[in-house]
């Protein structure tokens, strides 16, 4: 009787954990913060009521993490044959498809939906974008067809920017599409990096990453050359007069480290570069918005 009792009260908390983990929520960290930069840096940002604005990034981070469940639903049989994510909700059978789907799309129509009544409608529409961009374009159609998955795919990433700063002004100007192209060209030396250290998931899961389809040589390459295109997109605010040189030489450091980590990656036979240059990227991120936000104050 004594179990049984137990049982009865760990499962609840279990499954709540399930739901959790189905948003994905290291990765909706990064959306969130990035979605709260652009929020911070558009004009009017400090005229928005703070509870419009804990609305408008629970509408992200739910829209976000719904996305990302959906993306669970979808690739739950590869997830069941990579040791990353083999432990994840449904390949482990505590969750039923039907009922993760269920979940995502309700929270998805709802994010999408509360954002338009609370905010705007602009946002609301961006919301809406990024999430059939990255479940039908990328999840569906180009991650188990094409090496370019990452590059055309991780588009859906860079919205949440434009989302925050669409939140605040209902529009759309130059800057929030300088910050939707530092995500984009940020994510695939992010991701190949990643790639190059699972290469034995991805390869056994069917997955055309660029280091399955082109090898370790051409993909290091790559993220040379994104690393490098990288640095002149991530001037560009100083260069348009939209941040001031307190982050212009915050983003000149950042991105050359960057191109340094990936340099490194070229010339080391290991994969422990990789690592380095994986966990480096998200910190980048993170630094390079986190300026952008001092230097807007």
């Amino acid at each position: 009787m004594i179990e049984t009792t137990s049982l009865s009260h760990e499962m609840p908390d279990s499954r709540i954990r399930d739901f959790y983990a189905l948003l994905k929520p290291r990765v909706m960290s990064l959306v969130v913060f990035t979605g709260f930069a652009g929020m911070w840096v558009a004009p009017g940002f400090h005229a928005l009521h703070p509870f419009l604005a804990a609305v408008a990034m629970l509408c992200l981070a739910v829209g976000a993490g719904a996305a990302g469940a959906i993306n669970m639903w979808y690739e739950r049989d590869i997830d069941a044959v990579m040791s990353r994510t083999r432990g994840r909700p449904l390949p482990m059978g505590r969750m039923e498809p039907a009922e993760a789907l269920g979940f995502a799309v309700v929270l998805s129509i709802l994010a999408v939906l509360t954002m338009g009544l609370a905010l705007n409608w602009v946002a609301a529409g961006l919301l809406a974008a990024a999430n059939l961009y990255y479940v039908f374009v990328y999840t569906i159609w180009l991650k188990r067809r094409t090496p370019q998955n990452i590059v055309i795919g991780g588009a859906a990433g860079a919205f949440p920017p434009m989302i925050g700063w669409a939140a605040v002004t209902g529009d759309v100007t130059w800057m929030p599409v300088i910050l939707f192209a530092i995500i984009f060209f940020w994510t695939p030396p992010h991701f190949w990096a990643l790639s190059l250290f699972a290469n034995s998931d991805y390869s056994r899961a069917n997955i055309p990453m660029m280091t399955v389809v082109a090898g370790e040589k051409k993909t290091k390459a790559q993220m040379l050359t994104y690393t490098i295109l990288l640095l002149p997109v991530a001037m560009l605010p100083v260069f348009l007069d939209y941040a001031g040189w307190a982050y212009g030489i915050a983003a000149l450091i950042l991105s050359a480290f960057f191109i340094f980590t990936a340099a490194r990656v070229m010339g080391d036979e290991t994969h422990k570069s990789a690592r380095l240059m994986f966990g480096y990227s998200v910190f980048y991120l993170f630094a390079l918005f986190l300026a952008l936000m001092i230097d807007a104050a």
